[in-house]
């Protein structure tokens, strides 16, 4: 299994293609979602991580048009103190419970969309995704010590982040506040895993793939816009 982690960094071509001939994913989530949700509840039990979480709530709840006053403040600071629980709650649902959204989504999009002709087993589709959730996980464990350091829980490799513009409010900082480098990434690794699985070229998966990542992010940018009052 960690060699198979490993090789979904280097090698993932050749890495997919030992997945799709032995499709083994159980103990890969298990141990993904116990490093995520280890390193994320570390974080959140700080007194640092749990402010960084209210402030997170805050700045969304904002974004969206919902006002804060000071008894909601005092409730989320209430919360925060469940950090760790939030944390796995959280990473249960980004982890396990994407992949087999996202397999679902997959398949059904390849079977009843007429995009391939093969067939390939659910727990094959299965075992694509959620060995391309290794570079997700990877991201969470490089993100925690630095969110620390930063006092955020924002996550550190959006574009907003990595190229910070002067209004973040504006509908241009939300949008690209959604797009984060490793998602992107993670996209890129997937998109090969399926060429694998489907025998299909790359590119237009990934171009399919990122079509709707982009869409998705302009549909949420375009909403807080509206809601929070900023155009």
């Amino acid at each position: 299994m960690i060699g198979r982690m490993v090789g979904i960094i280097r090698r993932p071509r050749a890495t997919f293609q030992a997945v799709v001939a032995a499709p083994r994913w159980v103990g890969l989530l298990a141990v993904l979602f116990c490093l995520s949700a280890g390193v994320n509840a570390l974080f959140l039990a700080t007194a640092v991580g749990q402010q960084a979480l209210v402030d997170q709530w805050e700045r969304t709840a904002l974004a969206f048009g919902q006002d804060v006053d000071d008894a909601r403040y005092e409730e989320l600071q209430e919360l925060s103190r469940q950090g760790t629980v939030f944390a796995v709650l959280n990473q249960l649902v980004r982890g396990p419970l994407t992949v087999v959204v996202v397999a679902v989504l997959v398949a059904g999009a390849f079977r009843f969309g007429g995009v391939s002709r093969h067939r390939p087993a659910f727990r094959q589709v299965l075992a694509v995704v959620a060995y391309s959730t290794v570079i997700l996980t990877v991201r969470e464990i490089m993100a925690a010590p630095i969110n620390y350091a930063r006092e955020t829980i924002a996550a550190p490799t959006t574009l907003v982040q990595l190229f910070p513009v002067a209004n973040a409010a504006s509908p241009a900082a939300r949008f690209f506040g959604l797009i984060d480098v490793f998602v992107a990434w993670w996209l890129v690794v997937l998109a090969v895993g399926l060429s694998v699985l489907y025998a299909r070229r790359t590119w237009p998966i990934l171009a399919g793939l990122f079509g709707v990542y982009a869409g998705v992010a302009l549909a949420l940018a375009a909403a807080m816009a509206i809601l929070g009052g900023t155009i």
